[in-house]
């Protein structure tokens, strides 16, 4: 790869990245159980990794290690919020290689938070880095925001928006993680696809309770605790919410059409007209295209009695739920009684957010979208709605322009170990991720 002046050195900036992503950042909801000393590593060592970007920028602490820094620009009249988060998921499983090594095989970088999202973090420290080192002045103020419990959907990033608003700061764009320069988006779409979210479901959990008398094993009652609940369960899988393709969904195929297989070309540019169809094909094609199209429903935790020989007393199960855009929290909460019909069933909420409004396609989605095609020419850029919640829904009270990409190329197996077990990315794509945030930054206008 040959570089044009002013451009990111790939070993320094890949060496940087390494660094950081052996540092064990696991967040976790209980503060008591987090290891406050490798967050204060991170920190420390990411002051030694960009030591131009420190003495330049004003850094404001957030909550326990969120870090926002300001880089005043020409302007301050539309600010740019560029996001990522330091914090990554335990480890579970066997890994091809440890997952806080950094190390670099077959020229990929492995390890826990390259994908998610270190890797975000570092290439945009790397892009202000290399400007900064030229002297440049970005158009408009630059804002970093970086989150340090994003993934157990913590305090930092509200706590970054108060301190913006403390200051005045209502900002043009807000660019978080999300998106991706997408390889086997879909079935026969061969070119790879710049997905950016508009906007992400809202993520709320809601918890099924159902209380008796307990007892013992020998003397079982009809209906209780437990079968109470399996049967919610039962109900609730067999009922789901009314399906819906929204507007980003449908401007996603109507760009993907050039690019699908020949049969389903017309399908595609026709997405609009043909909703109901559209809809039911996606629904039918797996639960990853169903996601799509409708509010899901997860039973991802369980509990009852203490022991074997013991009746419940009480029995538990968890529902974590992604409401499309075009639902609610209430229209869920409706759907729930109704479906489980049962006044023995108790839903207790443990958290909730809505969906996020969707951002406008206009002159900062049109920035965004012609930076993809400088730096991945091959790559289709499109609107999507996010399943996952990520930091930048926080952001949605002080700016209508929130988009979601992370400027890396992802295979689909990359993307599945996202919160899985052998995480890794590329080098050359890194390398690419930190030129896409320079140029960014270099065509703020």
């Amino acid at each position: 790869m040959s570089l044009r002046e002013g451009e990111p050195e790939p070993s320094r900036a890949v060496s940087k990245l390494q660094a950081l992503v052996r540092i064990p950042t696991v967040s976790n909801r209980d503060l008591a159980l987090v290891d406050t000393a490798a967050f204060d590593d991170f920190v420390a060592e990411l002051a030694r990794q960009f030591p131009v970007l420190h003495e330049s920028l004003e850094l404001t602490r957030i909550h326990t290690h969120g870090l926002l820094f300001h880089w005043p620009g020409a302007s301050d009249e539309r600010p740019v919020v560029l996001m990522a988060h330091l914090d990554v998921v335990p480890v579970e499983g066997t890994w091809q290689h440890p997952p806080f090594s950094g190390e670099i095989v077959d020229g990929q970088i492995w390890g826990r938070g390259t994908l998610d999202d270190k890797g975000s973090l570092v290439a945009i420290c790397e892009a202000v880095e290399t400007l900064l080192e030229r002297g440049f002045t970005p158009a408009q103020d630059v804002w970093l925001s970086f989150g340090c419990d994003e993934e157990v959907s913590g305090e930092a990033a509200p706590l970054a928006v108060e301190e913006l608003v403390r200051r005045g700061v209502r900002p043009w764009f807000v660019l978080d993680e999300g998106g991706a320069v997408a390889s086997q988006a879909f079935p026969g779409v061969a070119a790879p696809i710049g997905v950016i979210g508009l906007t992400e479901k809202g993520n709320t959990s809601v918890e099924l309770r159902v209380e008796g008398r307990g007892g013992h094993a020998s003397t079982p009652a009809r209906m209780g605790p437990t079968a109470r609940i399996a049967r919610a369960i039962v109900r609730l899988d067999r009922a789901p919410m009314a399906p819906r393709t929204p507007d980003p969904t449908i401007e996603l195929f109507r760009r993907m059409a050039p690019h699908g297989p020949l049969a389903l070309r017309p399908v595609f540019a026709n997405a609009a007209r043909i909703k109901p169809l559209l809809t039911r094909a996606l629904l039918a094609a797996g639960p990853e295209t169903s996601a799509m199209t409708r509010t899901t429903f997860a039973v991802t935790t369980l509990s009852g009695a203490p022991a074997l020989n013991v009746i419940a007393a009480t029995a538990k199960a968890g529902v974590n739920i992604r409401i499309m855009v075009g639902d609610t929290i209430a229209d869920v909460l409706t759907h729930l009684r109704t479906v489980i019909a049962d006044d023995e069933v108790h839903l207790d909420v443990i958290e909730s957010c809505e969906p996020s409004p969707v951002s406008p396609m206009d002159d900062a989605f049109a920035l965004l979208e012609s930076t993809i095609t400088e730096v991945f020419p091959d790559a289709v850029p499109a609107p999507y709605v996010m399943m996952a919640a990520t930091d930048s829904r926080f952001f949605t009270g002080i700016c209508e322009r929130v988009y979601r990409f992370a400027p890396f190329r992802m295979t689909l197996t990359q993307r599945q170990s996202i919160h899985a077990v052998d995480e890794h990315l590329g080098v050359d794509a890194f390398v690419d991720g930190v030129r896409w945030y320079q140029r960014l930054i270099e065509r703020i206008h």
